[in-house]
């Protein structure tokens, strides 16, 4: 990856890291996960800042190297883009902050389709910007699978 803007770079990073610290600041986060009842494969609850801070860096990372191209398709690659940080936003605080454990997980599912449609987007301009969001589209998938099970467990 050629850096074009170092400044940009940092703002794209910085974007996400962003959206995510707000949404746990303002959901309670991890305060919560630790008292729910969890499902087996429920990782230890240190690994998810450091796993959200990776993906949020790679997001970034992404979308900074979609903005900097030439496509005359970027706006609607990160259109989408948008679309889902809205959707990561909120789920963090429906799922922490209501516990509306069912909403929750439909709103992940709708997430998790927003990112697919955003890693379609991104590949058409940059394989190696989509291929930076796989991780954070399986880690949803898995959050998707905790979210049920907590939902489950909890009715």
């Amino acid at each position: 990856m050629k850096i074009k803007s170092k400044s940009n770079l940092i703002i794209a990073i910085l974007i996400p890291i962003a959206v995510g610290t707000l949404s746990a600041l303002l959901s309670g986060g991890m305060s919560t996960f630790s008292v729910i009842n969890k499902p087996a494969l429920s990782p230890p609850g240190f690994l998810f800042p450091i796993v959200w801070t990776i993906l949020y860096i790679l997001m970034g990372i992404s979308s900074y190297m979609i903005y900097e191209s030439d496509s005359p398709y970027k706006g609607r690659a990160l259109e989408a883009y948008a679309i889902q940080l809205f959707f990561n936003f909120f789920w963090s605080i429906i799922f922490f902050g209501f516990h509306r454990y069912l909403l929750a997980f439909l709103w992940l599912i709708a997430l998790i389709f927003f990112i697919i449609i955003m890693i379609y987007r991104f590949y058409q301009i940059s394989p190696k910007a989509a291929y930076l969001q796989i991780p954070y589209l399986l880690w949803c998938l898995f959050a998707a699978y905790l979210n049920f099970m907590i939902y489950r467990l909890a009715t």
